[in-house]
């Protein structure tokens, strides 16, 4: 990694933070899990966890002030990752109990799965298929196998922003970025080497 990777875990009490911030810690990251949207303090990288609704991700967000501090962050440039809800909170609006607006960082909305085509939510390892090139993939396989509990998925029409593919009911982007700025559908945490070697990657940028 280049120089010392401090990265902000921003805890607006809608996920696993205790694991997400252990991962990181492992490659190489030394983190400060933090409430408030101060970012005063030197860090270098932002991670956006999340599990949990659409709509209340969103409004937690919005009452601890960090959807505007999110915002200064990403248009700076600087790294940053979304990971499960933290992924979907990137995009347009999500069509999830009712239509709530997101971070709008890309173009696209959030839809369910359908339940009629097969079991939702979509627990266990499924694969992501590299379709994109970019930092967060160097010396990962283009195929690997990576563990994902989720109900909703992302639908875009920028193909730009896709950098990995997973098939469940439809193919969905399930890994995406531009820049500094990358959304993780799958954990990493939860994902063994393999979702390691992508934290150490974000780690890297």
């Amino acid at each position: 990694m280049k120089g010392t990777t401090l990265t902000i875990v921003i805890d607006y009490d809608m996920g696993n933070i205790h694991s997400v911030s252990k991962a990181l810690e492992a490659t190489g990251h030394t983190v400060t899990v933090q409430k408030n949207p101060d970012l005063s303090s030197g860090a270098t990288h932002l991670v956006l966890p999340g599990v949990g609704a659409f709509g209340e991700g969103m409004a937690r967000l919005e009452q601890s002030g960090w959807v505007s501090a999110i915002r200064e962050w990403v248009q700076s440039d600087r790294p940053f990752l979304g990971i499960c809800l933290g992924m979907q909170l990137l995009f347009e609006e999500s069509h999830e109990f009712g239509i709530h607006r997101g971070l709008g960082i890309f173009s696209g909305f959030v839809i369910p799965f359908d339940p009629a085509r097969g079991k939702v939510p979509q627990i266990g390892w499924n694969e992501v298929q590299k379709c994109g090139d970019h930092p967060i993939w160097s010396g990962i396989p283009e195929s690997p196998d990576l563990y994902f509990v989720h109900s909703y998925r992302v639908s875009t029409n920028d193909r730009s922003i896709i950098l990995g593919e997973t098939l469940y009911q439809d193919t969905y982007p399930s890994l995406v970025g531009r820049s500094r700025v990358t959304g993780m559908q799958f954990h990493p945490e939860k994902s063994q080497g393999i979702g390691l070697s992508f934290l150490k990657n974000f780690g890297a940028f």
